[in-house]
C-alpha cells in the first residue's frame, strides 16, 4: 500500500511562514531527524507532551471500572453485548462489545480493537456508505478478533456531559478538558478489553476515523500497550482536528499531528487518507516522513499507508485496506482476500443502546459536579506527592521537573543566533525565530563576577540596575515583549502558540543560556520587578540558582489572577501551582515580596534547614533591599 515516491526531502522543524498566530490550518512540516537515538528522544518527548497537555501528568490513579457487560445478541459468526464502566468515579462510558461466535473455546484467546467513532450526527450507531461503525466491528469479530465500539463523550450513551464539556477557560489551569477525558475514556477502555479472559493482551489495537483518528494517535502515542493501530483520514500537515475534542491545551505549539502518529513507532500502523479531504497529501508528505521514521528504525515493513479517490470516510474499500494490515500484524493472515468485509446487517439502534431510556446508573455526575471530583482528585493526587523533605524533593523534581518543560513550553527553547550593535543584543529563539532583546551591563567597580543578576523589565538603566553594577555585580536586561494582541482563550488560540506567560519564560531561559555563558562562574540571579514579570521569574525559577520577585499583590488561590494576560499557561495547577514550581528550584534561594495571598506552606518545610534562603514579605522591598539580598548571595 506504500507509495513509491523519493525520500529525498528535507524536512525543516518549522511552522511553514505565515501571518500572525498559528491556528489548526497553518501547515506544519515534519523535523529533520539524522538519527535513531534523536528520534527515541524525541518521542519520547512527544508521548511527555501530549499525556501532560491531555491532563494525564502525572497519570490519575485507576479506579475499579465496576464493568456491566450484558444483553447478548448472537449472529452469525459473532455476538454483540452492551457494556458501561466507570472510567472516573461518577463518570460512565458506555459502548458495545463484539465477539467471534463459534470460534471460542476455553484456552482460546484474541485480539483485541477498540474503535472510536468520529463526529457522525448518529455516533457508534453510524451506518453510512461512507462510513459504519458497525460493518467494522462485526468483520473484525468475524476474522477472529474482539472490538469494542465506545462512545465520543455526549454521544448516544455516554450524555452525562455534552461535547463542549470543560470549555471554560478556569478548567485549563487544571488542563482538564473533553480531549482528556476522550484520551482517559480510550485508556480505561484498553483496561476493559485486558480485563476480560478471552483477550490476548499483547495483540490489542485501535482504529478510528476523524475524530475518532485523532483519538486512535493520540492513544497510540501515550500507551504503549497498542500493538497496532489505524488512524484514518486525520493525520495531516495542515488541518489539526477542528474540535474541541481535538484540541488540548499546548499540545501543537512545537508539535503536529504527523509527529504524533510518528510517536509509536515501531510499534505496526497503518493510515489511510482520502484524496477529498485535509488528507490528500499522504502520497506526498505525511506518509513518506512518518516512514522516514519507520525506516530509520528498521521497521518499515511495520508501517502501510494508502489513498482512495473518496471523500472524508471509513467507507468499505478503506476498511478492507486497514483488515489487510492488522490482519497481517495481528492474526498473522497475509492473504488480504481472506479478510474481505463480507455482507452484514447492522442491530437497529435500540438494540444497542446501553441505556435506551435514558436513565443512568446510580452515582452518575453532572457536569459541575464532575469537573469539582476531577479538582478534588487532582488535589488529593498533589497532597500525596508534595515535596516534604530531601527524600520527597527529589522524587517531586523527577516526577515534576519533566512536566514544568511540558506546561511552560521549553522543551525545544534555545538561542540560534545573536547580533550585538550599539551595546543591544538581539537573539534568535527557537523553534519560533523570535527576536529577544537584552543589554549587558559589566559592572563599574571591579568584580569577582561571584553573582550575575537577570533582571527583566523594559528599561536598561534603572537605580536598581545601576546599584547592583556599583556593587562589582554584572547585569543583563531582558526587554519585555509586548502583550498579546489576541485573546488566548478564543480559537485555540494555546493549542497552537505560546502564551504571554510562556513566551517570557521563554525568553528567560534562552537569556539565563547567554547569561551563563558569558559570567561561567557566577550565579545567576533572577529579578521581577513588574506586575507581569512575577509570573515569568516565579515559573522560570529552576532556570536560575536564585530569584528575587515581587509578586504585584497578587492572590494567586484565585482562579481569576491565574487567568489574568500575563499569568496563564494550561496546567499550572497540575504542578502545584506557584509554590510547586518554586519547590523545583528547592533550596535556592527565594525572595517574594509584595505579596497579597500565596500559598508556601511546602516551602516552609523545605527551607527548614536553610531558612535564611526563603524570604517573603507583604511589604514591597526597597531598591536597596533587593540590592543586599542579591549582594549576599555571592558570599554564601
Amino acid at each position: 500500500m506504500k507509495s513509491t515516491i523519493s525520500l529525498s526531502l528535507v524536512f525543516a522543524f518549522s511552522v511553514i511562514a505565515a501571518d500572525g498566530p498559528r491556528d489548526l490550518n497553518t501547515p506544519r512540516t515534519f523535523p529533520e531527524i539524522s538519527s535513531r537515538k534523536e528520534w527515541q528522544k524525541r518521542a519520547e518527548e512527544i508521548s511527555e507532551h501530549v499525556q501532560f497537555s491531555t491532563g494525564l501528568w502525572p497519570m490519575p490513579e485507576k479506579t475499579p471500572l465496576n464493568a456491566q457487560v450484558f444483553a447478548r445478541i448472537e449472529r452469525d459468526g459473532y455476538t454483540i453485548e452492551k457494556v458501561y464502566f466507570e472510567t472516573y468515579p461518577g463518570f460512565f462510558l458506555a459502548g458495545n462489545l463484539y465477539r467471534p461466535f463459534g470460534k471460542e473455546n476455553s484456552k482460546k484467546k484474541f485480539p483485541a480493537i477498540l474503535n472510536p467513532h468520529g463526529h457522525w450526527k448518529n455516533g457508534r450507531m453510524a451506518d453510512e456508505e461512507s462510513g459504519s461503525i458497525a460493518a467494522r466491528c462485526i468483520s473484525f469479530a468475524r476474522q477472529g478478533m474482539i472490538a469494542f465500539s465506545y462512545d465520543m463523550v455526549g454521544y448516544n450513551d455516554t450524555v452525562q456531559v455534552d461535547h463542549k464539556f470543560a470549555s471554560n477557560p478556569t478548567n485549563l489551569l487544571w488542563n482538564i478538558s473533553l480531549m482528556g477525558l476522550q484520551t482517559w475514556n480510550s485508556i480505561r477502555a484498553l483496561d476493559f478489553l485486558e480485563s476480560l479472559p478471552d483477550v490476548d493482551k499483547s495483540r490489542l489495537a485501535c482504529t478510528g476515523e476523524s475524530g475518532g483518528g485523532t483519538q486512535t494517535f493520540i492513544l497510540g502515542a501515550i500507551d504503549k500497550r497498542l500493538a497496532a493501530q489505524a488512524p484514518i483520514v486525520m493525520v495531516s500537515h495542515s488541518m489539526q482536528g477542528g474540535c474541541l475534542c481535538e484540541n488540548a491545551p499546548g499540545l501543537r505549539v512545537d508539535y503536529s499531528n504527523m509527529e504524533i502518529a510518528a510517536a509509536p513507532a515501531p510499534r505496526p500502523q497503518v493510515i489511510v487518507a482520502a484524496t477529498g479531504d485535509w488528507t490528500k497529501k499522504m502520497m506526498e508528505v505525511e506518509g513518506p516522513a512518518i516512514e522516514s521514521v519507520y525506516k530509520l528504525l528498521g521497521a518499515e515493513d511495520k508501517f502501510d499507508y494508502a489513498i482512495f479517490d473518496y471523500g472524508h470516510n471509513y467507507n468499505k474499500t478503506t476498511r478492507e485496506a486497514v483488515y489487510a494490515s492488522l490482519g497481517k500484524w495481528l492474526l498473522k493472515e497475509k492473504d488480504a482476500s481472506k479478510l474481505k468485509e463480507q455482507p452484514y446487517q447492522k442491530e437497529p439502534d435500540a438494540a444497542l443502546r446501553v441505556f435506551p431510556d435514558g436513565k443512568l446508573p446510580d452515582g452518575a455526575l453532572k457536569e459541575p459536579e464532575f469537573i469539582q471530583s476531577l479538582v478534588q482528585i487532582y488535589s488529593e493526587q498533589l497532597q500525596r506527592i508534595k515535596p516534604t523533605d530531601a527524600k520527597s524533593l527529589k522524587k517531586w523534581k523527577e516526577t515534576m521537573l519533566p512536566a514544568w518543560e511540558h506546561a511552560l513550553q521549553l522543551q525545544h527553547v534555545k538561542a540560534s543566533a545573536w547580533i550585538e550593535s550599539g551595546g543591544v543584543l538581539t537573539m534568535k529563539r527557537q523553534p519560533d525565530n523570535a527576536d529577544v532583546t537584552l543589554w549587558v551591563q559589566h559592572p563599574t567597580n571591579a568584580s569577582k563576577t561571584d553573582v550575575v543578576a537577570l533582571r527583566v523589565g523594559s528599561m536598561q538603566n534603572d537605580a536598581i540596575v545601576d546599584a547592583l553594577r556599583e556593587r562589582g555585580i554584572p547585569v543583563v536586561t531582558l526587554k519585555m515583549q509586548r502583550m498579546p494582541e489576541k485573546d488566548e482563550f478564543k480559537n485555540y488560540y494555546h493549542t497552537y502558540n505560546r502564551t504571554f506567560a510562556q513566551e517570557l519564560a521563554a525568553d528567560i531561559k534562552v537569556a539565563a543560556e547567554y547569561a551563563r555563558k558569558t559570567f561561567p562562574r557566577a550565579k545567576l540571579v533572577l529579578i521581577g520587578q513588574s506586575d507581569l514579570t512575577l509570573f515569568g521569574t516565579l515559573f522560570a525559577a529552576p532556570i536560575a540558582d536564585a530569584v528575587v520577585s515581587d509578586a504585584s499583590a497578587i492572590d494567586e488561590r484565585t482562579d481569576a489572577d491565574l487567568l489574568k494576560a500575563g499569568a496563564f499557561f494550561p496546567g499550572i495547577r497540575r504542578i502545584g501551582s506557584l509554590q510547586g514550581i518554586a519547590a523545583l528550584a528547592a533550596p535556592n534561594p527565594l525572595f517574594v515580596h509584595n505579596i497579597k495571598a500565596w500559598r508556601h506552606d511546602w516551602l516552609t518545610n523545605l527551607y527548614a534547614k536553610k531558612s535564611e534562603d526563603l524570604r517573603t514579605q507583604e511589604k514591597r522591598a526597597s531598591d536597596e533591599e533587593i540590592v543586599k539580598w542579591i549582594e549576599a548571595i555571592g558570599e554564601r
